[in-house]
């Protein structure tokens, strides 16, 4: 995925009748979240190796945090259980999205192999490009579609 993963979030808040508030941002931080790793992959690591291989972009590493933040917030502070869990649901979603044709870690950290569904083939000059070429790239276009959809109509509903 290029560029649906924030509108992938907005869908995943309005899919759990959240219109605003602490909710909503859950689920539009942690449908970006994994792709800071974008920053340390472009100006640190001088693109090393895929930005997939990141541990933002581990689901292991995503379940552990997540079990733990959500203990710890039953324990002290209760009110926070909601928002952890629509956070952590939009990474999952984001993870899912990647797996469409950029591949990630679903068995670390047993094994660091990209799973992906399609591969997308470097058919044109730039990786960017083969994407938005490839039919996979509808997918986002019908993701960005219907989160515009339901921000338009959000008033009448």
């Amino acid at each position: 995925m290029l560029i649906a993963h924030l509108p992938a979030g907005y869908v995943l808040g309005r899919s759990l009748r959240v219109r605003n508030g602490p909710l909503m941002w859950a689920a539009l931080a942690g449908s970006v979240v994994p792709d800071f790793d974008l920053f340390w992959f472009y100006l640190v690591d001088d693109r090393a190796f895929h930005h997939h291989k990141y541990w933002v972009h581990a689901p292991g590493f995503w379940l552990v945090l997540g079990m733990v933040a959500f203990g710890l917030a039953a324990w002290k502070v209760p009110a926070l259980k909601g928002p952890i869990l629509v956070f952590l649901a939009a990474i999952f979603v984001h993870l899912c999205l990647d797996s469409i044709g950029g591949g990630i870690m679903w068995l670390w950290p047993f094994s660091d192999h990209l799973f992906s569904f399609v591969e997308v083939p470097a058919t044109q000059s730039h990786w960017v490009l083969s994407f938005i070429v490839h039919w996979t790239f509808w997918a986002e276009v019908m993701i960005i579609v219907t989160a515009a959809t339901l921000w338009w109509r959000r008033k009448e509903s």
